[in-house]
């Protein structure tokens, strides 16, 4: 029996797995430097042990907020290209729901180009 593909957003076939490209950006809560690469890394490595590859990592430093968002008027900014099983970004979100560090995220599917 054959999987049935979803029909919206670019699908690679990895492995006999159905994969999809998606985007996260996220903002952290001000900490020190090393508190801060933590959380990251801590994302990195939850995509990575759940089967995603990082296309594309970049941080984009503190920005102050355009308003308060839990007490905080600024954030660490950082923005993930990954590609990956529907589960795994699913999992990501999860987690990022749960993470005090983490003031606001948003994962997007990648359109087909």
């Amino acid at each position: 029996m054959k999987p049935s593909l979803p029909s919206k957003g670019p699908i690679v076939q990895r492995g006999g797995v159905f994969v999809r490209k998606y985007e996260v950006i996220f903002i952290v809560r001000p900490m020190d430097e090393e508190a801060t690469n933590a959380v990251i890394e801590k994302f990195s490595k939850l995509l990575v042990d759940n089967g995603a590859t990082i296309d594309k990592e970049d941080r984009w430093g503190k920005k102050r907020l355009a308003y308060e968002i839990k007490d905080c008027t600024d954030g660490y900014y950082c923005l993930f290209n990954f590609t990956a099983e529907p589960a795994c970004a699913a999992e990501l979100d999860r987690v990022m729901k749960i993470t005090d560090e983490v003031l606001k995220h948003m994962i997007v599917r990648e359109d087909e180009e």
